[in-house]
């Protein structure tokens, strides 16, 4: 297994540069591997596609809105434009691991001079670890608002509203980027499924920056993931376990919410209650414990995130999968359109 065993050509259009409206009226493809079917459909005709006594898992992280742009400050006047972005907070909780542009400037000692909606934030550089710079801020900041929302680049001109790029169910702003296979749901659509007697629960994962990078080198197997922090409720847990007892499908939503069932459940059902970081890299080959379906988006090629989804369905089935969605006009990465996903015997 190679990295380039994960790459795939996606002509430049159909990379999604905004939203539609509304949010349920994105394409979904529907992939059956047992039944070997796949079918074109949207992602409002879930309630179709969902039964009775599912449990679907969604993660209600919030993206942070901690991306600072403005200058090094010199002794002689305004120096380079900087962008900061916070990644996680340390515990003193003014210092946070970042990524910073450009990285030549990131030393110790450095100060940048940043805009923020708060007024004017001033931070220090610490250290720099590879890709990371260790920044001290001057001040507390409001995640919600003090900074700009960290769109992923490939969106280059979105002018829309901030909520756009959050899910409907988000809640505590903890994430680098947002769980994009659950930006599809709105609140009729949630309630709809509900009343046709489908379940939900929500686990927490931060998703950090780097869940989105390529995989660098020739092996994917050498290729180490960021851990992640994440939270699994005793409810979530409850509920985890009566639908695995019960014989019931567990539905995850989103690559991160596969990566944090998995990781838990390394040490076998029932699941308990429990918070901790995630590290789990997910490639062909793993055996899935938990999960039993899968909607996600369409990923970037060499990603640890289109590797998760080829071990979930099948490497070969997943790029047939992605060409045929390419041939049919979907929309691909953040903003794109989704797919439902059921494996078969050998992949789940």
């Amino acid at each position: 297994m190679k990295t380039d065993d994960f790459d795939y050509f996606l002509p430049p259009d159909r990379i999604a540069q905004f939203p539609v409206e509304p949010r349920d009226s994105s394409k979904l493809l529907y992939l059956n591997v047992p039944s070997d079917q796949l079918q074109h459909s949207h992602f409002f005709d879930l309630p179709q596609i969902l039964n009775p006594g599912d449990l679907v898992v969604l993660n209600d992280t919030r993206v942070m809105a901690a991306r600072f742009l403005g200058f090094r400050e010199k002794t002689n006047g305004v120096g380079a434009k900087v962008e900061l972005l916070l990644l996680n907070r340390l515990e003193k909780s003014r210092e946070w691991r970042a990524l910073m542009r450009p990285a030549r400037i990131a030393r110790p000692g450095v100060r940048l001079v940043l805009e923020a909606k708060e007024g004017p934030l001033a931070a220090t550089v610490l250290s720099r670890e590879g890709d990371y710079v260790f920044v001290r801020l001057d001040r507390d900041i409001d995640l919600n608002n003090d900074g700009l929302l960290p769109l992923p680049r490939y969106i280059k001109n979105y002018v829309g509203e901030n909520e756009r790029y959050q899910t409907v169910y988000s809640h505590q702003p903890t994430s680098a980027a947002a769980p994009t296979a659950g930006l599809h749901f709105t609140p009729e659509l949630i309630e709809e499924l509900k009343s046709k007697g489908v379940h939900f629960s929500s686990i927490t994962l931060d998703v950090g920056a780097a869940t989105f990078l390529p995989v660098r080198g020739d092996d994917p197997n050498k290729h180490v993931l960021d851990a992640e922090h994440f939270e699994l409720s005793p409810s979530t847990a409850e509920a985890l376990n009566n639908a695995h007892r019960d014989g019931r499908r567990i539905v995850a939503v989103g690559t991160t919410v596969v990566r944090t069932l998995e990781f838990v459940l390394q040490k076998g059902w029932p699941i308990k209650a429990q918070e901790g970081h995630s590290d789990l890299f997910i490639l062909p080959g793993h055996k899935f414990l938990a999960v039993n379906a899968l909607i996600t988006n369409f990923h970037l090629p060499r990603t640890s995130l289109m590797m998760l989804v080829a071990a979930f369905v099948g490497r070969d089935r997943l790029l047939d999968a992605y060409s045929e969605a390419i041939k049919e006009n979907y929309r691909f990465y953040s903003f794109g359109d989704a797919m439902f996903i059921i494996p078969g015997n050998g992949e789940s």
